[in-house]
């Protein structure tokens, strides 16, 4: 099989954005292999670029072979690596200034959790650690006006399942304007 999947995304009216988002939204949910989705309105990185690669990471066994990804790409360009853990709860209404430094130390030892061993496999790559309560896509859509790619897991849930319970993966995939991979658990 493949070892990745790349997507060009091109169509400039609703029409075609639709049906190509369609296209890479199925090849995100259910491709076995890394999906990387480029944008037409990607800035062209032909030159070395000093950005980082930005990674997003959750905590769930679907981060690691974005972490592995991230890390891989980074060493390959000289680069930086952007490690961000983003989380929310939508009841956290008086959890949150209540429990804030717990919610946040939990938060770190699950980035410190999912960066453990990497570091030392690829001394080259200087890691930022970022710990942000804020919804995920939202986040790293933000982070990645400042990167030069974004990697982030994908926890496998297509059809219904990944309709329903929305798709980080695939919504920083379709609104980031720097190129995506999409990293899957095979």
């Amino acid at each position: 099989g493949a070892h990745m999947v790349v997507v060009g995304c091109r169509g400039q009216d609703t029409f075609h954005r639709a049906v190509l988002g369609s296209v890479s939204t199925g090849l995100i949910h259910h491709a076995h292999c890394p999906v990387a989705v480029i944008h037409d309105e990607a800035p062209n990185l032909l030159g070395p670029s000093p950005l980082p690669v930005l990674v997003g990471i959750d905590g769930s066994p679907a981060s690691e072979p974005a972490t592995a990804i991230a890390f891989d790409e980074a060493s390959f360009r000289g680069v930086d690596l952007l490690a961000v853990h983003a989380w929310t709860d939508s009841d956290s209404s008086g959890v949150l200034s209540k429990h804030w430094s717990v919610l946040q130390s939990r938060a770190a030892e699950i980035l410190a959790e999912r960066l453990a061993g990497w570091q030392e496999r690829y001394p080259d790559v200087t890691v930022h650690r970022r710990l942000v309560f804020d919804r995920p896509a939202r986040h790293l859509l933000d982070e990645s006006e400042s990167a030069q790619l974004v990697v982030v897991g994908s926890h496998g849930r297509g059809g219904y399942a990944g309709m329903l319970l929305g798709s980080v993966s695939a919504a920083v995939a379709h609104a980031a304007r720097i190129p995506v991979i999409v990293a899957r658990q095979c």
